[in-house]
C-alpha cells in the first residue's frame, strides 16, 4: 500500500501502488493443498473479534482491537495514544485520525482487506499466490494482485492444527513492511454500528480516493 505519508503507510498496509505483474508457475500439489486449507478457513470466518499488534517499517508498534464481519466489514480501533480508527463498511475504507484531525476514504477493492473480506474468498482469481512456505507449526502464503491494480505483496501466516490466521505482512513498492499480528481471535456477535464511520470534522470534507 502506499498512502501518502509514512504514518498512513503504517495503517495496516491498506493499499499498494500500480506495477507490472510477472508470470508465475503453477503451485505444487502440496502447496495447493495448503492454499485450499487457507481459503476454506477464511471462507468460514464470518464474524470475529480480537486484538492486533501492528509494527510498521520504522519499527513503531501500535495496538488495538479488531472486528471483522464478512463479507466486507472491518474495524481497527487503535489504543491510545494513537488517534487512528480504520473502518470498512463494505465499499469504502474510512481512516480517521483524531490527533491529526484528518478523515480519508479509499475503495475496499484497492486494499488487501478486499482479499480477507470478499464474499467468496478466491486465491485463483485476481490474486497470484507466488510462494507457499511450510513452518514448524503452520505455513505462509505470499500473494500479489493479478489485475495490475496494485504493487507489492501480502503474506498471510496460518497455524496448522487447527488452521488459524495469526498475522499478515504487507510489503509496499519501496520494500517497506507493515506487520499485523492477531491474538484472541474469536467468533462474536458484533454491533453493526461499529462498521459505520462518518466524517468527525464539523464541516465534513472527506477526501475519497
Amino acid at each position: 500500500m502506499t498512502f501518502f505519508t509514512t504514518r498512513r503507510a503504517a495503517m495496516i498496509g491498506l493499499a499498494l501502488a500500480v506495477a507490472p505483474i510477472q508470470a508465475f508457475a503453477a503451485l505444487a500439489p502440496t502447496d495447493q493443498a495448503m492454499v485450499d486449507k487457507a481459503v476454506a478457513y477464511l471462507q468460514s470466518m464470518k464474524s470475529v473479534k480480537g486484538r492486533f499488534v501492528q509494527t510498521d517499517a520504522r519499527g513503531s508498534v501500535s495496538r488495538g482491537a479488531i472486528y471483522l464481519q464478512r463479507p466486507g466489514k472491518a474495524r481497527f480501533a487503535y489504543d491510545p495514544p494513537s488517534g487512528l480508527t480504520v473502518v470498512s463498511d463494505g465499499s469504502r475504507v474510512s481512516v480517521a485520525d483524531k490527533r491529526l484531525k484528518t478523515f480519508n476514504q479509499y475503495p475496499v477493492s484497492s486494499t488487501p482487506l478486499a482479499l480477507l473480506l470478499a464474499r467468496e474468498v478466491r486465491l485463483d482469481r485476481g490474486v497470484q499466490v507466488t510462494n507457499v512456505t511450510r513452518l514448524a507449526d503452520g505455513f505462509t502464503l505470499t500473494a500479489r494482485d493479478a489485475r495490475k491494480q496494485t504493487r507489492g505483496q501480502i503474506t498471510l501466516t496460518f497455524t496448522d492444527a487447527p488452521v488459524r490466521l495469526v498475522s499478515w505482512t504487507v510489503t509496499d513498492a519501496q520494500g517497506g513492511t507493515t506487520r499485523v499480528q492477531l491474538s484472541d481471535l474469536q467468533t462474536a456477535s458484533i454491533d453493526p454500528g461499529l462498521f459505520v464511520m462518518k466524517d468527525p470534522r464539523p464541516r465534513g470534507g472527506a477526501r475519497p480516493m
